[in-house]
């Protein structure tokens, strides 16, 4: 049997749906809905869907952190 020159690859997951971030982050799926409409949490609309990068996730986070150390000084 010859040998084939398909090769495996990992497919990683370039965006998050709204609910994989809830997951995620500990919230609910509305709570992070809410965080994208008021501009806190950035997103993209995919036809009907809406996506959220990683990246996005960890801006979000890091935003965050800051605020609490700021309100905590």
């Amino acid at each position: 049997m010859p040998e084939s020159n398909v090769h495996a690859t990992a497919v990683t997951k370039r965006w998050y749906t709204c609910a994989e971030v809830a997951s995620m982050l500990g919230f609910g799926e509305t709570r992070v809905r809410m965080l994208v409409l008021q501009g806190h949490l950035r997103s993209l609309k995919d036809g009907r869907s809406r996506r959220i990068l990683p990246e996005w996730v960890d801006d979000y986070i890091a935003t965050r952190v800051r605020q609490s150390l700021d309100d905590a000084q």
